[in-house]
């Protein structure tokens, strides 16, 4: 399955080989210029509330242009994070590694989970900050096949096969690697619009999950929901917290 606006296709990438997916339809792939781009979520975006933010940034869209190519995935879980709360690294303290967290909302925060790279926004207020926790793939007339294919290529699995679409970006630093994010370079940068930026689609989520984040050490507030999930992408996050035995009110919440 892949997000192509409102409809979602089904995608068989094992029965594809590498140069199969290449080929499809990749000269009709536009290359943007300035004025055909889509417009970019403004930096005063970012500057809220991390709660408020993570659920905002739900159903909008991350997009990288790699050479002629714009990989693209739509956001659908994130965590916020604060600096007076344990499970930050703002609360480790201000070093020149996590300058970004005490930027301005907007500025990328990204850095290594489990030799991974991960993705972050700095929020409203020193320290505070959302990490994109997981997308899923977003196809239309910016990012087409080619991109897709291109996504693949970049995130296979363990024995170098491609993924199946939908688990290609469940995870941060599978989301990382999907769109070709790396911490050397955009670490404590601002979005470019004509490289990297977040746009909004008008695709909202039907209902927002709020629950507990996930590897938080115990000790260190991870009883705090401060992660959200868009419900109708809830079996394709990192772990789908409607999963059997959770329970609506006490392990997790539904907002409208």
């Amino acid at each position: 399955m892949v997000e192509m606006g409102s409809v979602q296709p089904r995608l068989s990438p094992q029965l594809l080989s590498f140069r199969h997916i290449f080929l499809i339809s990749s000269a009709a792939m536009p290359i943007l210029t300035t004025a055909k781009l889509p417009k970019a979520l403004p930096n005063s975006f970012f500057n809220r509330d991390a709660q408020l933010l993570a659920c905002e940034l739900l159903g909008k869209v991350i997009r990288h242009r790699v050479g002629d190519l714009w990989l693209s995935a739509r956001i659908i879980e994130t965590e916020a994070y604060y600096c007076e709360e344990k499970g930050s690294h703002a609360s480790l303290g201000y070093t020149e590694k996590r300058k970004a967290l005490f930027l301005d909302g907007g500025h990328i925060y990204m850095y290594y989970a489990r030799g991974g790279d991960s993705l972050n926004f700095s929020a409203h207020g020193p320290g505070n900050a959302v990490l994109i926790k997981s997308a899923y793939p977003w196809v239309d007339e910016f990012s087409g096949p080619a991109s897709l294919a291109q996504m693949l290529l970049n995130n296979p699995d363990a024995k170098g096969r491609p993924r199946p679409s939908q688990k290609l970006c469940a995870g941060q630093t599978l989301l990382c690697k999907a769109l070709g994010l790396k911490v050397p370079i955009w670490d404590a940068k601002r979005f470019d619009h004509e490289i990297l930026f977040v746009e909004d689609v008008g695709a909202p989520p039907p209902h927002v999950i709020q629950t507990t984040r996930l590897g938080i050490p115990h000790g260190r507030d991870e009883h705090l929901m401060y992660r959200f999930v868009d419900s109708a992408y809830a079996p394709y996050c990192t772990r789908n917290p409607l999963r059997r035995g959770q329970v609506e009110n006490r392990d997790y919440f539904l907002l409208p």
